[in-house]
């Protein structure tokens, strides 16, 4: 016998014990203590930090826990998920479990390297509990989780989401948040920033006015694309494979005042109509000449291709036999001049309802220049307005991009407009008239490369105008004709009232995460190239508004009040003004619209 041997404590025969039955193995304290919860943000006490989501905000009531919780929206065509990539470990155990409330609620997890899983309820009037596990793949070091709704039903809550297991590459914890941030330099358009360095961050997050603008891996950025003398307030979260920290310590800097660059001679707030020039309708043939003196930008409709995808482009006036009071073209080019004389812009308007345009080809582009200039020249124009529609501009399945475009249509279109403006020089005025599916609509979805089966024309002019955004005079967003559209709120809006404008300019002038991607940030214009597109009467097209609406949505955009449900992210009292269609439709209607503008802008 040793006598030196001390005596296995009680714990320790009984654990020699266990391990003598078969199929028990030990588990190891190290492992144990390994066990975390990775999932970061699941209380969403951090709003939506972390998590990517599709139709989805936060609300204080109902919660499961704390002070806030994830509701979401499924539509027709969305499941609303919301989702987050964490980082794991090969080969290792997770149990992913959260409270929904709703119907038809999902919690799952994908990219396992395995099994993927979820689960769900069909009805939770109250809040119940998901639960489900999954072992990782031998070379899975990442796996999202993911909640969701079904499509077209009610909105679901989510909380207290947690994903238990061993942490990925020895990080469980996002790290802390910056410190130290400020502005460095300012300009009329820009600010430059920079912070203290993070231990353990790999990359940080800026934000504008609480939407991510940009991210970067290093302690400083520059945000561009901003208003003259506007104030913007700025934080900034680090990130690591772990997470996004919290946000910093805001800081505000107001940018410089603007030299007026882009406006193209315009006045502080003009007013913009399309004439009837090669057509007439029920609203009657309007002589140019005749136009009223409040019409800042008279964009002339329209030119039209010879073919779809010819390039060529002609402007046809109305022919006698069918508007007979039509001018002359000695008389229509004299009062081109004249009104340029009056300090107005007159340009020709490309596309409409039955011009599409498809310039698939080099040959193509190069015809459309040439055709444009020789219009142009023909009659002494200002510019040239862009009112593609139809399936004049649809995206690639691989374009997912915006700043980086791929589809040839796409492509041409901006080396078209980029040559036209520098043959033509700073005076050159270019306008652009899309409708809201191909703008604002790429706040949900973006073409087909994200959505595999949405429209390809969802947002497909982002591209055209941020490739254009030092050259762009006015954006004019057709706000009629329209579906309802999300807003930066979550909300889907309707036309009709003044929180359609608002929602609509709102985003334009905030700018948004394409497709809900939160690295691809569509930046913001600035306010003075922004004016408001709607229809001069209810005979003119969908989403009319009366004069009382577009008062309000004025008031709440450049003064911040007689605001309705939507909360904007900002003031803009340089905002530019408005467009209408059209100059004949509004005649028509005793010049409703025209004396509306004259009476609030003075």
């Amino acid at each position: 016998m040793d006598r030196h041997r001390r005596p296995r404590s009680v714990l320790a025969v009984f654990t020699a014990a266990l391990l003598a039955v078969p199929g028990v193995t030990a588990l190891s304290s190290a492992a144990r203590a390994a066990d975390a919860d990775v999932a970061t943000n699941g209380g969403f006490e951090s709003g939506l930090t972390g998590w990517t989501c599709t139709a989805g905000t936060t609300v204080g009531s109902p919660v499961h826990s704390g002070g806030s919780a994830l509701q979401a929206t499924p539509a027709g065509s969305d499941n609303a998920q919301c989702g987050q990539t964490v980082t794991v470990q090969p080969n290792a155990q997770y149990t992913l479990s959260g409270y929904v409330r709703g119907s038809y609620v999902y919690l799952g997890a994908s990219g396992t390297g395995t099994t993927d899983v979820s689960t769900w309820t069909q009805s939770a009037p109250d809040w119940q509990k998901l639960s489900t596990t999954f072992r990782t793949g031998a070379a899975t070091t990442k796996v999202t989780i993911y909640t969701h709704g079904w499509y077209g039903t009610g909105a679901y809550q989510a909380d207290d989401i947690t994903l238990i297991g061993p942490g990925g590459s020895g990080t469980t914890q996002p790290p802390a948040a910056p410190a130290g941030l400020r502005a460095t330099s300012v300009t009329s358009s820009s600010v430059g920033l920079s912070w203290t360095a993070v231990t353990g961050a790999t990359s940080y997050a800026v934000y504008r006015d609480g939407i991510k603008a940009q991210t970067v891996t290093g302690t400083s950025a520059t945000v561009s694309g901003l208003a003259a003398s506007t104030a913007y307030g700025f934080q900034v979260t680090a990130v690591n494979d772990a997470g996004e920290s919290a946000k910093s310590a805001a800081v505000t800097a107001t940018t410089s005042a603007g030299t007026g660059g882009g406006s193209g001679g315009l006045p502080a707030h003009a007013l913009v109509g399309y004439l009837h020039a090669s057509f007439a309708n029920g609203a009657g043939y309007t002589r140019l000449a005749d136009v009223p003196d409040s019409w800042d930008v008279i964009d002339l409709a329209f030119g039209e291709p010879t073919s779809v995808t010819s390039g060529d482009i002609r402007f046809n006036r109305c022919p006698v036999t069918e508007c007979p009071t039509a001018e002359s073209d000695a008389d229509f080019k004299a009062a081109v001049k004249a009104k340029q004389a009056a300090g107005k812009k007159v340009l020709i308007s490309i596309g409409g309802q039955n011009g599409q345009v498809q310039l698939t080809t080099a040959a193509a582009r190069d015809t459309f220049v040439s055709s444009v200039s020789n219009i142009i020249d023909t009659y002494g124009l200002d510019g040239l307005d862009i009112d593609f529609e139809g399936h004049s501009l649809s995206l690639n399945a691989n374009d997912t991009d915006f700043r980086n475009p791929t589809t040839p249509v796409i492509v041409n279109l901006i080396s078209a407009l980029k040559t036209l403006k520098a043959k033509y020089g700073s005076k050159f005025v270019l306008s652009m008239a899309p409708e809201t599916f191909f703008v604002q609509n790429g706040y949900q979805y973006y073409g087909t490369g994200k959505w595999g089966g949405q429209d390809p024309r969802c947002g497909a002019y982002l591209p055209v105008i941020h490739a254009l955004r030092d050259d762009l005079t006015l954006l004019h967003v057709q706000d009629y004709n329209s579906g309802p559209i999300m807003g930066l709120d979550n909300q889907y809006h309707s036309m009709g009232g003044a929180d359609f404008h608002i929602a609509m300019t709102d985003m334009l002038l905030t700018g948004f995460p394409v497709a809900g991607d939160q690295n691809n940030v569509f930046p913001p214009l600035r306010p003075d190239q922004v004016a408001i597109g709607m229809p001069a009467s209810t005979n003119a097209g969908n989403g009319h508004v009366s004069p009382s609406e577009v008062t309000k949505a004025l008031d709440c955009l450049t003064k911040k009040t007689n605001c309705g449900s939507y909360a904007t992210h900002g003031t803009w009292p340089a905002l530019r003004g408005l467009m209408t269609w059209s100059v004949n439709w509004d005649r028509y209607s005793n010049w409703e619209f025209q004396k509306n503008f004259d009476a609030y802008f003075g």
